[in-house]
């Protein structure tokens, strides 16, 4: 009689990719940094544009936001938990590490009145339109 071991079918799945493709193919280590991008909407109204980005347990403090040479350049990381010895993670969905995340902002930007704050696990970034385009390196505080 065989035990059926559902993290041996896993295995399998894991050696196959590594014929596939390479050893290193897909990530075994859960505290393995990986690059990941974090998902974002734009929304355009009258007087601005919005930009909302995904950034659950990421802290403020841990991002940063910045306005050079016509772009948005949003960039940070989330830093994995170290779980609790006498837990076994059955499943882990979520990416870890650093990441970033470039927007070309539009001509009608006002960079010098961009405004940003992170709340619930949303970066929502406020670019307000304007007629007059200006393109300088500006730091955008998180609040």
């Amino acid at each position: 009689m065989t035990n059926f071991l559902p993290s041996r079918r896993f295995q399998d799945v894991f050696e196959r990719m590594d014929r596939m493709f390479g050893p290193f193919a897909w990530p075994r280590d859960m505290g393995m940094k990986m690059e990941w991008s974090p998902t974002a909407d734009i929304i355009e109204s009258d007087k601005e544009y919005l930009v909302k980005a995904e950034l659950p347990e990421v802290a403020k403090e841990d991002i940063t936001l910045e306005v050079r040479d016509g772009m948005l350049v949003l960039r940070g990381e989330r830093k994995y938990e170290k779980e609790d010895k006498s837990e076994k993670v059955q499943r882990m969905e979520r990416f870890f590490g650093e990441f970033e995340r470039s927007f070309v902002l539009p001509e009608d930007v006002d960079a010098s009145q961009i405004t940003a704050e992170s709340k619930d696990g949303v970066l929502r970034v406020h670019l307000p339109r304007t007629k007059a385009s200006k393109s300088s390196a500006v730091q955008v505080r998180i609040q």
